[in-house]
């Protein structure tokens, strides 16, 4: 059996999070694609596009798949309802690595939500915002009668982390630096080169620009 067939070695390649708990998985049970293939009567090549492109699969196959992977569909979609993240129980033998800034960054450049924190008026504020990347710095929207368009500009820490459960793994990033608002100028480029949309809604028109100082991050794998 090649190599790649064996343990899946394509990290540039992703096909979104069900391809991935499928590819790590399978990587948990020491099994090759067609193996899988076999276990779960579907053929090897669909097996490989399921690990590497977005699939709509249809609920025989999903079941069929979790069967072989000894795991239920449930966990490989990623779907415990009215659970706080995080409750799941922690694998059997965690790996902990430090992550270097290169890594850290690509992690984040997609955006999503993250939380920013800092001082305003003596007390420590935690905020959860939706942000972008833009030359290497982190944007996001917010209104000028907010905490944090009240806060003009200074130091702040901003975090992102992303949890599976269903494969017992995780990521956690820390980005400390300097949070400014962008001028007229500048936001209006910001508005024309980036789409950061905020779940609040409303009106959101400040933009606070976060030039990272430090940038460190920590991932937990189950093996």
């Amino acid at each position: 059996m090649d190599t790649v067939n064996r343990v899946g070695n394509n990290h540039g390649r992703s096909g979104g999070d069900l391809a991935r708990r499928v590819r790590a998985r399978r990587l948990a049970l020491g099994l090759s694609r067609d193996e899988v293939a076999e276990r779960a009567r579907l053929d090897p090549s669909y097996v490989d596009r399921i690990e590497n492109a977005p699939v709509a699969l249809t609920g025989g196959a999903l079941m069929r798949l979790a069967g072989a992977l000894d795991t239920t569909i449930s966990e490989l979609l990623g779907a415990q309802p009215q659970r706080p993240a995080g409750a799941g129980p922690a694998a059997l033998h965690p790996v902990f690595e430090t992550m270097d800034d290169d890594e850290c960054r690509r992690l984040i450049e997609p955006g999503g939500v993250g939380r920013v924190a800092f001082q305003l008026a003596g007390r420590l504020n935690v905020v959860p915002v939706n942000f972008g990347l833009h030359d290497g710095a982190v944007v996001f929207r917010t209104s000028a009668t907010t905490a944090l368009g009240r806060y003009g500009s200074g130091a702040v820490s901003f975090e992102i982390d992303r949890l599976d459960e269903g494969m017992h793994q995780g990521w956690s990033v820390l980005v400390s630096g300097t949070a400014r608002q962008a001028g007229p100028g500048e936001a209006e480029r910001l508005r024309t080169a980036m789409d950061v949309e905020p779940w609040a809604g409303g009106d959101r028109e400040v933009y606070i620009v976060i030039e990272p100082e430090q940038v460190s991050g920590r991932r937990v794998r189950a093996w």
